[in-house]
């Protein structure tokens, strides 16, 4: 529903997206992930028609983005980062004004703002102006005119960003009661997301795809796949890290102590599963084990061993 391909855009001598490739079908939720200036948001502006690219083409739906804009931008709902809007209209005013722009009206018109209200539960501000409403309450108003006109493609800047817990879980299950039969691309900071609500994870650095994959995909890349914790009395810590460390399935260890509690954690050999063993092991000798966890890796971890850090950047820049 999203094809991408060799997709370059270049700002002067400075290139912010290069020869970039990707496809995201029907029932994808693809988390858009990369650190500040990495280019996703350009990459986004330029796959809605909103910037031109530079070379390389997109096409939404079967529909050339450069050359069947409008059929094109039809199919899309996009929320932009900041969730922009007029804010001296009132909600309402807003939505019905979308409505109309997405060649809505009379009853079919409010049939569709009733609906992207309840998904998105505004009823309690709709007649607020939105310079008014909270960074929260804004976002909200932007998700609703993004899928107001129930398009097949969602693109979408930080739908949670500015959402309290309760918020950001009903707009996550929104999400999930709708990718089946969308494409929808998330871009976001909060690698929480992507555990949270993503079928697959993409990671831009530098203009770049690094990464693509399934979250078990990219989380199996972590240093913490299938690591194990143990937590005992700091007693124990000597007679304990020599026979963890001396198992088959263990490449090597971590050993923090706060207080009288040693947190020991356990890396695996390739292909090994040493939670079993150190659970025999704590069983056999007995040890007052306080916690005893495996991990199925660090996303966070991931991320930073293969995108740029701002000091890199800034340094590359200079040169």
């Amino acid at each position: 529903m999203i094809e991408i391909e060799g997709l370059t855009k270049r700002f002067g001598p400075y290139t912010a997206v290069s020869n970039l490739t990707l496809t995201v079908n029907k029932g994808e939720v693809l988390g858009f992930l990369g650190p500040n200036g990495a280019g996703k948001s350009t990459t986004m502006k330029m796959v809605t028609g909103y910037l031109a690219a530079t070379a390389g083409r997109v096409r939404v739906c079967g529909h050339d983005v450069e050359t069947d804009e409008l059929a094109a931008q039809a199919a899309i709902g996009y929320l932009p980062e900041g969730a922009p809007a007029y804010g001296d209209m009132t909600a309402r005013l807003f939505l019905e004004f979308i409505a109309r722009v997405r060649g809505f009206g009379g009853a079919d018109a409010k049939a569709r703002v009733a609906a992207a209200v309840e998904k998105t539960e505004l009823e309690g501000v709709l007649d607020q102006p939105i310079e008014t409403l909270s960074k929260g309450f804004k976002r909200r108003v932007g998700l609703a005119q993004a899928i107001l006109h129930d398009p097949p493609v969602l693109i979408m800047d930080e739908p949670t960003d500015g959402l309290d817990p309760n918020q950001k879980f009903a707009v996550r299950n929104l999400i999930r009661g709708m990718a089946k039969e969308k494409a929808i691309i998330i871009s976001t900071h909060l690698l929480e997301e992507v555990d949270a609500i993503c079928t697959r994870a993409v990671i831009i650095d530098c203009g770049q795809i690094v990464a693509d994959g399934t979250p078990a995909e990219l989380l199996a890349r972590s240093r913490y796949h299938n690591a194990v914790t143990i937590v005992l009395p700091a007693t124990m810590q000597a007679g304990a890290l020599m026979k963890i460390k001396n198992l088959a399935s263990v490449a090597t260890t971590d050993i923090a102590i706060a207080g009288d509690i040693v947190t020991i954690t356990a890396f695996p050999r390739k292909n090994a599963l040493p939670i079993e063993d150190i659970s025999a092991l704590a069983v056999r000798e007995q040890w007052d084990v306080k916690e005893l966890h495996a991990e199925a890796g660090r996303l966070d971890e991931v991320f930073r061993a293969i995108t740029t850090h701002d000091a890199a950047r800034t340094k590359a820049s200079a040169a």
